[in-house]
């Protein structure tokens, strides 16, 4: 199984046991996949999505919301209007689907089951240890919007983008993700994307120290290099009897030890120098080199 379709199975497994939750959960559900279809007096509920595991955990909902008898799976005129009505998204006139009554998400754990409910529909989450993504495909711009919406109100940054005639709400931080995937309720799959993410993080910030000293190294040897050809240059053509005392006396020194950093060089220097005087008197034997070449 992928990392989407277990952390799916996990949510599957965990049905909210609020009354509110889970109307907030149905209507969701029925707001990303619910199709009605009326003709006379015939009412029609269709739920489009073709995963069975989820179209189960779909009708259990709504029959231990008292909306229809357990274990049925098609639905009377009466229910499918009063399973509507009381997801208000029927007023007695019309239906409304396109989105979820904001008095269903008053609550906190109602926006998190509202999330669950979407995410199990048309979510994805990639495997941390290859990405960060997650994302929730819409059907239209108005459930990207109220899905993005949900979201913010939980302090994730939710963007959205148009795919293919299809609105994709998506969240791109591995701390993000790992917020929403506790938000919804799968902890196996919080602590999995956690972990992964805490080890990816401290990989790479070990390579980016690697990488920082291997240049740091290479800047040193570079200049050191450059220096012993300066010091050399300076002897074979007029002795470094002929400089200053203080720039001979750190020419010797960096000519015994050519792989030495400043600060030990430094060190050597009788009285010690300081990491800035040792590169002043360095730069100095520099320009004293130019002038000689």
């Amino acid at each position: 199984m992928s990392f989407a379709s277990e952390t799916k199975a996990e949510l599957i497994r965990h049905i909210p046991r609020t009354r509110h939750d889970r109307m907030a959960m149905a209507a969701a559900m029925l707001m990303m996949e619910g199709e009605v279809q009326i003709s006379g007096d015939q009412v029609r509920l269709t739920f489009l999505l073709e995963n069975e595991t989820i179209r189960s955990l779909f009708f259990t909902i709504i029959a231990k919301l008292g909306n229809m008898n357990t274990g049925a799976k098609v639905m009377t005129r009466e229910e499918i209007l009063d399973l509507l009505t009381s997801l208000k998204m029927y007023d007695g006139q019309r239906i409304r689907m396109e989105r979820v009554d904001p008095l269903l998400l008053q609550r906190e754990c109602c926006k998190k089951s509202f999330l669950a409910a979407a995410f199990l529909c048309a979510g994805s989450v990639s495997d941390p240890n290859k990405a960060y993504h997650l994302e929730i495909v819409c059907r239209s711009q108005d459930r990207a919007r109220q899905l993005a919406q949900g979201m913010l109100s939980l302090n994730l940054d939710a963007r959205i983008i148009a795919r293919k005639g299809h609105w994709v709400v998506y969240l791109k931080e591995g701390e993000q993700i790992v917020t929403m995937l506790g938000y919804m309720g799968a902890p196996l799959a919080y602590m999995t994307y956690e972990n992964a993410r805490i080890v990816k993080e401290m990989r790479n910030g070990i390579n980016r120290q690697v990488n920082c000293e291997t240049a740091n190294i290479g800047k040193t040897v570079h200049a050191a290099v450059r220096q012993t050809a300066d010091i050399a240059l300076i002897r074979d053509r007029m002795g470094l009897e002929h400089l200053p005392r203080n720039l001979q006396e750190i020419a010797l020194v960096r000519l015994e030890h050519p792989d030495m950093t400043l600060k030990d060089l430094g060190a050597l220097l009788d009285p010690p120098v300081g990491k800035s005087g040792v590169n002043h008197r360095l730069r100095r034997i520099s320009e004293i080199a130019e002038d000689l070449r």
